[in-house]
């Protein structure tokens, strides 16, 4: 059920807390061309925490989009984060597939502080540079069923069918894939900043060795704007994105971002050296930066220097074909860092595992 694998032919639909994005790719001979393209934005209080308050607007906002841009295809892949999501590396003694399938669940057990018949799990065995050893490593993926349903339940509203159900770090993982070359000797951190939701995923040569999500995005930015001076969110917001209020730009409201990319910044370093402390290396080669607030003014050069780690803007979109009488090039470069999440998901395709 979850990102563990990948697709030829059907919309990532990303339902983020500040907006939906449907991404559809065509797949021939290996290459990707960007088909259709449509983000409709959401209220704040729209979804909070993960969990959508208000089904009736995000049904809305899908079906805005189907319509304006001509989505035809009704095979959609969704994705969910946050604190319902329990993604672990874990050990188990080596065995065969069907019996892995059978334990899976006691030894989920371990793991997930919620009760196994309340989620829905999935796992996948790594890959091990040591086949004959007694024990072996297996991702495992267990999600809330209900907050699984709640989406699950808009999208058939919405005239859909949900052909994967996703996770947000891994969606981030086929998009970085896709868009650059895996190098097997290093180890990236892929940091998606949402609106509300920060997902980071720790590959080593292209396999995830450590995901987490964090209640902190970019909408603390718009928060700390709104305090310091004491401008509604809406105004806020506009400022935060480089407009202007009342006189006030954006040089106005640094101060108030500098507090919060000091947050943030702590958040991904303590992220960073719990992995380095369970990790046989301690090096981080790049981190590539994607989401909605990845483009705020000056923040890929701060995340740089305070991490010390080089640190690049996202683009999922970088080998994949666009047709410029359809697309403005310069329109998908500034959005480019946003659809990380739904390229993902739109790399995946019915029955992959």
């Amino acid at each position: 059920m979850f990102g563990l694998g990948r697709k030829r032919e059907t919309v990532g639909l990303d339902i983020g807390a500040s907006s939906i994005k449907a991404v559809q790719l065509m797949a021939d001979r290996g290459e990707h061309e960007l088909v259709r393209l449509g983000i409709a934005p959401l209220h704040p209080e729209t979804i909070v925490d993960g969990v959508i308050m208000d089904s009736g607007t995000v049904i809305s906002a899908i079906q805005q989009i189907l319509t304006e841009n001509q989505i035809k295809t009704k095979d959609v892949v969704v994705a969910v984060s946050g604190h319902s999501v329990i993604v672990k590396k874990i050990k188990v003694a080596r065995m065969k597939p069907d019996e892995l399938e059978e334990a899976i669940a006691f030894e989920a057990e371990q793991y997930v502080p919620y009760a196994i018949e309340d989620v829905n799990l999935d796992f996948q065995v790594l890959e091990s540079p040591n086949e004959e050893a007694g024990e072996m490593d297996v991702l495992l993926v267990a999600v809330k069923k209900d907050i699984i349903n709640d989406y699950l339940s808009i999208i058939s509203t919405a005239g859909l069918s949900a052909v994967v159900v996703d996770v947000d770090a891994f969606a981030l993982q086929n998009a970085f894939e896709i868009a650059y070359e895996v190098d097997r000797n290093q180890v990236v951190g892929l940091v998606n900043l949402g609106a509300a939701v920060m997902n980071i995923n720790i590959l080593r040569g292209g396999v995830s060795e450590f995901t987490r999500d964090s209640a902190l995005g970019g909408n603390r930015y718009t928060e700390s704007i709104q305090k310091i001076l004491g401008l509604s969110y809406e105004q806020a917001e506009n400022l935060k994105l480089g407009g202007k209020v009342d006189g006030r730009t954006f040089e106005d409201a640094r101060p108030a971002i500098e507090m919060v990319n000091t947050e943030l910044a702590g958040e991904i370093r303590r992220s960073f050296d719990f992995f380095r402390s369970s990790s046989p290396s301690d090096t981080i080669h790049r981190v590539v930066l994607s989401g909605g607030s990845a483009r705020l003014q000056g923040l890929v050069e701060y995340l740089s220097e305070s991490l010390e780690i080089p640190c690049e803007l996202a683009n999922p979109l970088r080998n994949i074909k666009a047709d410029p009488k359809k697309f403005d090039p310069a329109y998908l470069e500034v959005i480019a860092p946003q659809l990380a999440v739904s390229v993902g998901l739109a790399l995946r395709q019915a029955g992959d595992k």
